[in-house]
């Protein structure tokens, strides 16, 4: 059996397999992964630049390292490791993951939020709120500014890290490849046109998916931890083991003493030892937060903390190194004797170069992952523009690929590394995306500690004032560097901020228009061949967005084309602000009008996770929830939700479709069509259909419904599930509206600027609604209409 999704269900001996090997590689590859273990290549090298060269000193060099080590332990490993990491939305992780974590406790979305046919999820859990919460909720609620400002702050956050995206692979391939220049003596355009190989190289392998690049990868990457670690120990031993006492916080204050507001300026670098924490954060969907949990803190934590500590002891007694630090850090011949391990002595110097330069394309690899899974967040909730998202692992939810993103990507990144040539420009950029999406994250996680987690005002004060003022001060000082190319974040988050916010708004506009001129259910009834409506046999599938009502595109279609078919059925593909929506929960089945009209409306609800009608399977689907919903009608199961208002046309239930398979005996077939099956299709549309077919034999399956050998059944019930049966076997058709939003003339300037041009163009350029719904051109009518908003 399939599931919902079109994804096979592993049977429960493949999903602990696969549970185990998540944790497991897990230790062993999520760092390899999500964190940027290239950070050592250039962290000191960007901290000391500028005003601060004229305090190259050891005193210096101690305070940088303390500074390095409490910023590892307070934002990565108190903050996100010990605190962040549990508020998963549901196993998801980044700054969409924690405002739709808020929408479901308290109405912040702007789009319909909390209807009936999304409370009645589990996933939404029980509303319960604390006195002090529940008026600050209500005044939250109560102001569309606000929810509009949070909205901003939360795009801001999900464009920078879109542009983490494009400077993570840009610095960290160009800062590995760096090191080979000082050993075989190349140019600088020699080392960009390499660096822009491997580039078009990484772009070209997220095809193939998180799970095979990292797998491969692995090993190169814990090969590269261990030598980070052992390099860093032998350093600090070799040459100034005295950096131990630098752990101190006492040398971040004679650090500022002694540099004063160049201190401050220089605090930009030192950022850049924390920058992979919200990827970390982002891509926690794909594994555990135990596996995260146990990899960073006894793993990569204290390897970045020896090969920092190393890093200063050898910048402590060797100042002239500090411009290409960590490769003069690397001794060119290593005696292992020392550690009492008896292996012969070996070169490091041009190893480390091709291990570093794998580091560079796993971490990279991940981190366009998280830009991937940012982007169908944003797209599932209304934020995005629809794009083609495929999926690369048959039973693991959440990898997925987006060609035409990746392509974007790496046009930008190869821009950025021509366009900049040297890591210290990048590096500041890339400070800046970094710092402003943990700020936000800090903000966001605040209003979750009081929303979510019930605590009380002060503990979420304490939280944001403890790691907001840490993080402010960071980005204070990453302000001051945007004439120095901390532009580019800033340039790259108002592009896709514009055409987030632009794509967000024309959608919530098109949805309100949708919503104030609907249909009522007594204009449907009054519909009658007397007035010259013929119903002809099949299925006519509607799709709208509205969850109650008749959609002006099937009133305006009538108008035109005074027919439609036997059985109606409106259908609204819904998202909700929940990663998954379980196969018990997906369809919302409810009856329009009285039962000889045989019209019903379909919800079918989708978590921002979820694979959206990526089944060839969806219409049996829909047919077999009917089928069980008019039997329990009949039958007047108390499973009906009593939330059904007159215009939605009374009560609705939720079907699982893994309940419905014993009520109706389906038949699959094989490719071709039964001739034993009566159609009402004309001849040439069969020939057409049968062409099609041959050219696509696995669009999807032929399935021909039975009732059930059951003498019990009443005989209206059978009736009506007969008329389905015999609708389904004449054909479906798919009606679709294709409409183009315009600006009524009396709008400000501004929005006929942002509908008529912004929204306007992206829709035309973007995927069309029945590609995105996946349906078939061949039993597809779109419905044109214009709407003025």
């Amino acid at each position: 059996m399939e599931s919902e999704a079109g994804i096979s269900s592993p049977p429960p001996s493949v999903i602990k397999e696969e549970l185990i090997k998540k944790l497991i590689i897990g230790v062993s590859k999520f760092w390899c992964s999500l964190w940027r273990l290239t950070s050592p290549l250039y962290v000191y090298t960007s901290t000391f630049v500028g005003r601060l060269q004229d305090h190259q000193n050891e005193e210096a060099i101690f305070g940088a390292f303390s500074l390095i080590f409490w910023t590892l332990t307070l934002i990565p490993l108190a903050k996100y490791v010990l605190i962040v990491l549990s508020a998963d939305d549901s196993g998801e992780g980044g700054t969409f993951a924690l405002y739709s974590l808020l929408c479901r406790h308290v109405k912040f979305s702007l789009l319909p939020n909390r209807q009936p046919a999304d409370e009645e999820l589990s996933a939404y859990g029980p509303s319960t709120q604390l006195a002090v919460s529940s008026r600050l909720k209500k005044f939250l609620e109560k102001h569309e500014r606000y929810r509009t400002a949070l909205l901003i702050v939360v795009l801001c956050g999900a464009c920078m890290v879109i542009g983490d995206g494009i400077l993570t692979p840009a610095i960290s391939v160009l800062s590995s490849v760096s090191g080979l220049a000082t050993q075989v003596k190349l140019t600088e355009a020699e080392v960009n046109l390499i660096a822009c190989g491997i580039l078009v190289g990484l772009f070209a392998l997220q095809r193939f998916g998180t799970h095979w690049v990292a797998f491969l990868f692995a090993p190169i990457v814990i090969i590269w931890l261990m030598s980070l670690f052992a390099i860093g120990l032998y350093n600090t031993v070799y040459w100034n083991p005295k950096i131990v006492v630098a752990m101190s916080p006492h040398y971040i204050i004679r650090f500022f003493r002694e540099t004063g507001r160049d201190g401050w300026i220089a605090l930009a670098g030192i950022l850049l030892s924390i920058t992979g924490t919200e990827a970390m954060f982002a891509n926690l969907g794909h594994f555990t937060a135990l596996s995260i949990r146990l990899a960073f803190a006894f793993v990569v934590y204290p390897c970045l903390v020896v090969q920092y500590m190393g890093q200063a002891a050898f910048l402590s007694k060797n100042l002239s190194s500090i411009p290409t630090s960590f490769y003069d850090s690397v001794p060119s011949e290593l005696s292992c004797t020392w550690m009492c391990v008896p292996f012969p002595s070996v070169s490091l110097d041009i190893t480390l170069f091709g291990i570093a330069t794998l580091a560079a394309i796993v971490g990279s690899q991940a981190v366009i992952t998280a830009t991937f899974s940012i982007i169908k967040q944003c797209n599932a909730l209304g934020c995005f523009p629809r794009v083609k998202i495929v999926h690369t692992s048959r039973h693991m939810f959440g990898q997925i690929y987006i060609p035409e993103i990746n392509w974007i990507l790496m046009i930008l990144c190869l821009a950025v590394t021509v366009g900049f040539r040297d890591t210290t420009s990048i590096g500041i950029a890339y400070g800046i995306a970094c710092i402003t999406v943990m700020f936000i994250s800090t903000w966001l996680m605040a209003l979750v500690i009081v929303f979510v987690w019930q605590k009380n005002i002060p503990t979420a004060a304490a939280f944001l004032l403890l790691f907001g003022s840490i993080e402010g001060i960071y980005l204070s000082s990453s302000v001051t560097t945007v004439p120095h190319g901390g532009w580019l974040p800033l340039v790259l988050a108002l592009i896709f901020m514009g055409i987030m916010y632009t794509w967000h708004y024309g959608t919530r506009e098109k949805y309100n228009f949708d919503l104030h001129n609907k249909a009522s259910l007594k204009w449907l009834l009054t519909l009658s061949p007397s007035l010259g409506i013929a119903r002809v046999p099949g299925i006519g599938l509607i799709y709208s967005e509205l969850t109650t009502g008749i959609p002006a595109v099937f009133s305006h279609f009538v108008t035109n084309f005074p027919a439609f078919h036997k059985v109606l059925v409106f259908v609204c593909v819904k998202s909700v602000p929940v990663p998954y929506v379980s196969p018990e929960e997906r369809f919302l089945i409810g009856r329009l009008g009285p039962k000889s009209y045989r019209v019903y409306r379909c919800i079918v609800r989708y978590g921002y996770k979820d694979i959206q009608r990526d089944d060839s399977d969806f219409e049996n689907q829909i047919i077999h929830s009917i089928a069980e919903f008019i039997q329990m009608e009949a039958a007047d199961v108390s499973q009906f939700s009593s939330s059904g208002s007159p215009s939605s046309g009374g009560r609705t239930a939720v079907i699982s479709i893994r309940s419905v398979e014993s009520l109706i005996v389906t038949e699959q077939l094989e490719l071709e069509v039964n001739a034993s099956i009566q159609s009402s299709e004309s001849s040439t549309f069969q020939s057409l259909r049968s062409v099609y077919e041959e050219e696509n034999p696995c669009i999807r399956r032929r399935v021909r419904l039975q009732l059930p050998q059951s003498s019990a059944m009443d005989s209206c019930v059978r009736e009506e599930l007969t008329d389905l049966i015999q609708a389904k076997e004449a054909g479906i058709v798919y009606i679709v509206g294709n409409t183009y939003v315009k600006a009524r003339r009396s709008s400000s300037f501004l929005k006929k600027m942002v509908i008529d041009i912004g929204y306007s163009y992206l829709d035309k350029n973007c995927r069309g609604a029945s590609v995105a719904l996946n349906v078939p051109h061949l039993s597809l009518i779109e419905v044109g209409m214009i709407y003025y908003v």
